[in-house]
């Protein structure tokens, strides 16, 4: 257990929506069938921008929505598996763009997949002494994608989320639960390669996201009950008030729902809107829930995600006395 609060949340959407119809254009598919198999609607795609520009546009408005000094930020961690370069990180070009280069910040980036926003609060929580830790998820998805392939390119969109924690003294508390196996490591695959390569120098075998389906699926509906389970450490469900889950699938969120006994109305939804867009699932949602003031004093609330890897991952947030100190 760790005794951290949040204390602003804020995210960014790439500026291209892409509803269902277009996709029609590139893939055999409809809104109809995209919909019912997946619950997305639309998904944010970026055409100019970098990761890291998604990820400046999410820490400045958690920064905004905290209303403190960006002095004060001790250190700045992006989850991603979509960074601009293999280097230098997304987090160092986020502290340049916050002016925070002559402050003394440890600025690094992780790739847990779709679980990394959840490995980075955890690191954050553990490592964060003084000041404010900026943690960050965000994904430019659509580089990776073959958008002739029906399977992925309908799934994913491209964005940021981020929050900004601090030690807390009014008893707010946060615990954490993470794994990872490494043997299912080509259910969600991608070759390695930059958002700008030298393509005469990428593997030509698989340069673009592949995904098995029904194998991604088989383990997201054990992993993410086991990681609320996990977290819980026998706190009964029910007690929750709100779950936040990656936005993979609806279907699989059904199914999980069924699964813990836990309403599908007390679930933030908001893939239908979004996609899939990876380790900027769960901070974008939790900002979101944050802005339509879904998150409130003396509330208990469990983020959850699974990603490739194998990744999973939860968090339970345990909110006393408001959002601020």
């Amino acid at each position: 257990m760790e005794n951290v609060k949040i204390v602003g949340c804020g995210y960014a959407r790439a500026f291209s929506k892409i509803e269902n119809e277009a996709l029609k254009k590139a893939v055999d598919t409809s809104d109809e069938w995209i919909q019912t198999r997946t619950g997305i609607a639309s998904r944010y795609i970026s055409e100019t921008e970098n990761t890291s520009d998604l990820a400046i546009r999410a820490a400045q408005k958690a920064i905004q929505n905290a209303q403190i000094n960006t002095s004060q930020i001790s250190m700045i961690i992006v989850a991603t598996c979509t960074p601009d370069n293999v280097t230098p990180s997304v987090a160092c070009i986020v502290q340049e763009a916050l002016g925070l280069n002559d402050k003394p910040v440890m600025a690094f980036d992780i790739n847990a997949a779709c679980s990394g926003f959840l490995f980075a609060l955890q690191c954050a929580a553990s490592m964060l002494q003084k000041g404010y830790a900026l943690v960050i998820g965000a994904e430019i998805l659509s580089k990776i994608l073959d958008w002739s392939d029906r399977n992925t390119c309908v799934l994913f969109g491209d964005g940021a989320g981020a929050v900004l924690i601090q030690r807390a003294q009014d008893g707010s508390t946060m615990d954490f639960y993470a794994r990872s196996k490494g043997d299912k490591e080509h259910a969600l695959y991608c070759a390695g390669r930059s958002l700008q390569p030298d393509l005469e120098n990428v593997a030509q075998d698989k340069p673009y996201l592949s995904m098995n389906g029904r194998e991604v699926f088989r383990f997201a509906i054990q992993a993410m009950p086991d990681a609320i389970y996990g977290v819980l450490q026998g706190q009964p469900v029910e007690e929750m008030d709100l779950m936040i889950p990656h936005q993979a699938n609806i279907r699989i969120l059904e199914y999980v729902s069924k699964k813990i006994k836990f309403p599908m109305e007390k679930m933030f939804v908001n893939l239908d809107q979004f996609g899939n867009t990876s380790a900027a699932s769960v901070p974008i949602a939790l900002a979101q829930a944050w802005e339509e003031h879904k998150i409130k004093e003396n509330m208990d609330l469990v983020l959850v995600g699974f990603g490739a890897g194998f990744t999973w991952a939860a968090c339970k947030i345990h909110i006393e006395g408001g959002k601020h100190q």
